[in-house]
């Protein structure tokens, strides 16, 4: 019977792995606010520093720096390049106490810090380099009944990725890690309370990946 994609209980991020130097001072700040646990929640704790792309890049390192003040690190996949422009002008717009959430963002994080013009720069050309690759939105499979649960699936934390990304062999673990992060951020569809059409599920989200992977080894 095939597995109901994202449903039931699904171990979260490894909560006894050490924290880097820049999630626990973010921890510690968490701690001491009163909206520590939303924070905590924005994004799941899916990678460490010592994980991004070019990790001793500049750019990795103001990522490091200044993302981890208000949520756990994002991993530059989560959005296309297209995308990141404006999400990092949002994002230093708040740090700077501007906007809607700015005075919000000053409240629960009194040591925040917001990067210079030059950082700005770094940062965001890192984060474009480094981003999603997308898959064409005219895709014909994207009408199947798989390319439909794919597209549920997946759109709700991220662009959706180009299945070229990884192969065939790769997908299966990269479907369970998303799993893991949709569990721990209570992103859960598919249940009968939240019942979707068509119903997701794993094995037919694996199948559609797999079937336009990335040349690579075959699966016996």
């Amino acid at each position: 019977m095939a597995a109901t994609a994202f449903a039931g209980p699904v171990a979260a991020a490894d909560a006894t792995a050490p924290d880097t130097p820049e999630i626990a001072k973010a921890k510690y700040l968490w701690s001491q606010s009163p909206h520590g646990k939303l924070l905590e929640r924005i994004l799941p704790p899916a990678i460490e520093p010592r994980e991004l792309p070019e990790p001793r890049a500049e750019g990795a390192r103001l990522t490091a720096r200044y993302c981890v003040q208000c949520h756990y690190l994002p991993n530059p996949q989560m959005h296309t390049a297209a995308k990141w422009k404006p999400i990092v002008e949002r994002m230093v717009w708040r740090m700077q106490g501007k906007g809607n959430l700015g005075e919000l963002m000053k409240e629960m994080m009194a040591d925040i810090r917001a990067p210079s013009e030059p950082e700005i720069a770094v940062l965001t050309r890192y984060l474009q380099k480094h981003g999603q690759k997308e898959i064409d939105p005219g895709h014909p499979a994207l009408t199947s009944t798989a390319g439909q649960m794919f597209s549920i699936a997946c759109s709700q934390c991220h662009a959706l990725p180009d299945p070229r990304r990884h192969s065939a062999r790769e997908w299966p673990a990269v479907v369970e890690r998303m799993k893991r992060h949709m569990t721990w951020a209570n992103v859960v569809v598919g249940v009968s309370e939240l019942r979707t059409l068509p119903e997701l599920k794993t094995e037919e989200i694996v199948r559609f990946l797999q079937r336009y992977a990335r040349a690579g080894p075959k699966i016996k």
